[in-house]
């Protein structure tokens, strides 16, 4: 199975519309838009107590940390006001948001619904977040035992 991605070109940035990705993508885009030679998708599945699935205990780093609040800004997007469940389930939820890349830069479109803006907020400030924590290799597949 492949996913098609459609990039729309202007001056040091891209434009990621809404239709054509999924979710998990986008956060993943996020991503690679402020770390490029990352892998986000082997590098944060199983890091930490709170990177991929699920969560427990306290987080072993700053990374981690980040997932925790990631996971944290999830659950309150699935309580917030503006977001209908099961319809907004920040899991699966499209959002608009734009990539610039000099300097890079993410920001979270005006377009959004409410419910769209929060979503896309935690994956903006998480993606961030990633960008500016180090990666300790000692973490990624971590036993469960060091998570409680």
């Amino acid at each position: 199975m492949h996913d098609v991605m459609m990039w729309s070109h202007s001056q040091n940035s891209v434009n990621i519309p809404n239709s054509e990705n999924r979710a998990l993508h986008q956060f993943r885009n996020m991503i690679l838009c402020l770390m490029p030679h990352s892998w986000p998708l082997r590098d944060y599945i199983d890091y930490g107590c709170y990177c991929g699935l699920g969560g427990s205990g306290r987080p072993v780093d700053q990374l981690d940390r980040c997932c925790q609040v990631h996971d944290q800004c999830y659950t309150d997007a699935m309580r917030h006001p503006n977001c209908r469940p099961f319809w907004d389930n920040p899991y699966t939820k499209i959002y608009s948001y734009r990539c610039d890349r000099n300097p890079r830069r993410l920001s979270c479109l005006s377009r959004n619904n409410a419910c769209q803006m929060f979503i896309c907020e935690c994956d903006r400030k998480a993606a961030e977040c990633f960008a500016r924590s180090p990666y300790n290799q000692q973490n990624n597949h971590l036993p469960n035992y060091k998570c409680h």
